[in-house]
């Protein structure tokens, strides 16, 4: 079921706007307000999970080719900043790319920011990869607060995709509560990721 369009546990998502893009972390501004950052591997759905997250059609830009996303891109709703990563991982780009883009991620996270709270991508027809398990490894020992949205669930039963939950729960030794079940295709999972960002921004 899908959880409607417009304003929800305080912040209006109907106000999202894209900000700016960066190619370097020293380029980035202060930080200012609450941020959110999302990260993934490439082809996870992270445009198309920010796209149903603030009920728009195409804010989020989403890629014809994979990997190929070389910015940090800043979205605003309400006072709150969405921070959008470069996608990790993809076998087609160079060493030297995803050691940039490597970069950039890393940089974001050990920049002096607000970071609120950060948003682990993971394709729920599949087990964490090693990048995966490393991201999420990487925000605990930096004392990020993050939960993980498992993406593409229209592509399985319920029943399988709260057998997963539970699967990558266990693998990645979390609370189930912190793995969320999303489908940027039917909008399932937005009501509990908005409450997510509402209690880490407020």
């Amino acid at each position: 079921m899908g959880d409607g369009v417009g304003a929800h546990e305080g912040i209006d998502y109907r106000r999202a706007a894209f900000v700016a893009a960066y190619s370097n972390v020293r380029a980035l501004p202060a930080s200012t307000m609450p941020e959110v950052a999302f990260l993934g591997r490439s082809n996870v759905g992270k445009s198309s999970l920010l796209n149903a997250l603030f009920s728009r059609k195409a804010l989020a830009k989403v890629s014809s080719k994979p990997g190929k996303t070389a910015t940090i891109n800043f979205f605003e709703a309400d006072g709150v900043a969405f921070v959008d990563l470069p996608g990790y991982g993809f076998a087609k780009v160079s060493n030297a790319e995803r050691a940039a883009y490597a970069a950039l991620i890393s940089g974001y996270f050990e920049d002096e920011r607000s970071h609120n709270l950060a948003v682990q991508l993971v394709d729920i027809r599949r087990d964490p990869s090693p990048l995966d398990v490393e991201s999420v490894e990487a925000l605990g020992e930096l004392g990020i607060p993050f939960v993980i949205a498992l993406t593409k669930a229209d592509k399985l039963s319920r029943s399988k995709a709260l057998s997963q939950r539970a699967r990558v729960a266990r693998l990645l030794e979390l609370e189930p509560e912190r793995v969320i079940v999303t489908s940027a295709e039917k909008g399932d999972g937005m009501r509990e990721l908005r409450r997510a960002i509402a209690e880490a921004t407020t």
